[in-house]
């Protein structure tokens, strides 16, 4: 009877956007998006313009809406897996949505295009976007890290024994 192992496994990261302003920092935005809201309309609404308190709350509901989307897009990952045999990419969107690419790792090229505006896994004519979050260093980083892993992967090293 044979024994089947596992695929080794020569390079495996989870790739997820950046956000630099935390939960915290978020209160601390929005609370002093309202402050200096207030500061400004209350004296418009004592002067009788009282739209002007109306429209600034608005500013306040559009500013909380548009970070509270930036949060949610920042729950998308992307899981990139190369073993013996093929690449395997598995992206899960910001609402839990999955999907699964699997690229043959022997035919497999990297390329970053120019500036690092786009990093690019292709394979018997497949080809496939990886990163589009990232910033560009980031997309960098990961495509030198990838193109090292694919160059190892078909250069093996065998330790022999010779006596």
């Amino acid at each position: 009877m044979t024994e089947t192992s596992a695929p080794a496994v020569h390079f495996s990261t989870v790739l997820a956007p950046h956000r630099s302003l935390s939960p915290r920092g978020f209160r601390w935005v929005i609370g002093a998006a309202v402050a200096g809201n207030l500061v400004i309309g209350l004296p418009m609404m004592l002067f009788g313009a009282w739209p002007v308190l109306g429209f600034m709350g608005l500013d306040v509901y559009l500013l909380w809406w548009l970070f509270n989307r930036s949060y949610f897009d920042a729950r998308r990952r992307e899981s990139i897996v190369l073993t013996d045999h093929d690449l395997v990419v598995e992206r899960v969107a910001p609402d839990g949505e999955r999907e699964r690419h699997r690229l043959d790792a022997y035919w497999l090229r990297v390329e970053l295009a120019p500036e690092a505006e786009r990093l690019v896994v292709i394979s018997r004519g497949s080809r496939l976007v990886v990163g589009r979050f990232l910033a560009p260093s980031e997309r960098q980083r990961v495509a030198e890290e990838l193109k090292a892993a694919v160059a190892a992967l078909r250069s093996p090293h065998y330790d022999h024994k010779w006596d």
